[in-house]
């Protein structure tokens, strides 16, 4: 009886190990196949221990806007005992052609749409990113991958050097050698846009921020993730859709996100709102039908524009349905149970290029 119990304290110790060491990584999801352009599901926990939201957000693989916009009144450094976070982990696709990496600099996210081998179903693997801070910005358009380096140098470009020392930072180095303090990371995916790289970070904890010089940061362990995954010429397109829209369940989706103003772009969020739900009311969605005898059918979208208004008018980063009936936000998370968080926080270590735990 005493060997039993040695054994089944071991398996749970054992199946927290696990899934603290496995849960940290990209979410990967099966690409609907009835019409629908959302995955996943909103999430609410309750830590059980003095994590901060920044270390529930890289545990469960989101960014640091997205869990402290969607947890606005919870304390980042410290969520007072019983708190419930709330996860936002369904997203609206970006638009098709569903291959390759894509990313959207405003919903800081990147996407990428693996080749299926023979007989698998397609998937999507998303990520949280670092974009460019304010006065730099990523090129939007479409490029590919033109090299992949696993512990790359850093030679900082005369334009880094020398805002480092107008901000009073004299002592900047010119160059930073392969390792856990390098702001490159420990891997780096070159992008065909000069002087642009996916890659980790040494400052995970900014994952989500505007921390960049034009280049797109990634959770360390996120970058070894998806970085055997990647090879040369896989084709990338970057957008920046601050409004998103999808369908889902014969509805309508929005979710809204932070403009990055060096784009551009003088509409604000109601008429940016307008203009990504055109395509879905200005013309019908035509669907086929199964029958190649009975006529096509088409889908009539209805959308309350109280509910978009409301939606760019703060930043909704849970996906909401704009139909008429549609679940609002309080209703959507009275539908989730929370689940226990139970892990133990990454600690001042952790922020660094480095694997957690190495």
């Amino acid at each position: 009886m005493q060997q039993c119990k040695r054994w089944w304290l071991f398996l749970v110790v054992f199946s927290h190990y696990f899934l603290l060491v496995c849960s940290a990584h990209a979410e990967t999801f099966v690409l609907p196949a009835d019409g629908s352009t959302l995955v996943g599901k909103p999430k609410i926990v309750i830590p059980t221990q003095e994590n901060t939201l920044l270390d529930i957000a890289r545990q469960l693989d989101v960014g640091h806007h997205e869990i402290t916009w969607s947890n606005p009144d919870v304390d980042v450094w410290l969520p007072e005992k019983n708190a419930k976070v709330i996860i936002p982990t369904q997203y609206i696709l970006p638009p098709k052609p569903w291959t390759g990496i894509i990313i959207n600099i405003s919903q800081r996210r990147m996407f990428y749409f693996p080749p299926p081998a023979k007989g698998e179903t397609a998937k999507v693997m998303t990520f949280p990113l670092s974009i460019a801070r304010e006065g730099w910005s990523t090129p939007l358009g479409n490029t590919k991958v033109i090299a992949k380096h696993k512990d790359p140098a850093w030679f900082v470009p005369k334009s880094i050097q020398k805002e480092h020392k107008e901000s009073g930072n004299e002592n900047f180095p010119d160059y930073f050698p392969p390792g856990p303090d390098n702001p490159m990371g420990m891997l780096a995916i070159q992008l065909g846009f000069q002087s642009i790289f996916i890659h980790g970070t040494n400052r995970p904890w900014g994952v989500g921020m505007r921390t960049s010089h034009g280049c797109l940061h990634l959770y360390p362990e996120d970058a070894a993730a998806i970085f055997p995954m990647i090879n040369k010429n896989i084709p990338v397109r970057v957008i920046d859709e601050p409004i998103v829209v999808g369908i889902h369940q014969g509805q309508l989706y929005m979710a809204s996100y932070e403009p990055v103003a060096e784009y551009g772009a003088s509409q604000d969020l109601m008429t940016r709102a307008s203009l990504a739900l055109a395509p879905y009311l200005q013309t019908s969605v035509t669907t086929a039908s199964n029958s190649k005898s009975k006529p096509q059918s088409t889908i009539t979208y209805e959308v309350d524009w109280s509910k978009v208004k409301k939606i760019t008018q703060r930043f909704q980063v849970i996906p909401l349905s704009i139909a008429p009936k549609g679940a609002s936000l309080d209703e959507v998370l009275n539908g989730i149970a929370p689940d226990l968080y139970d892990y133990l926080p990454y600690g001042v270590d952790a922020n660094d290029a480095s694997l957690p735990g190495e």
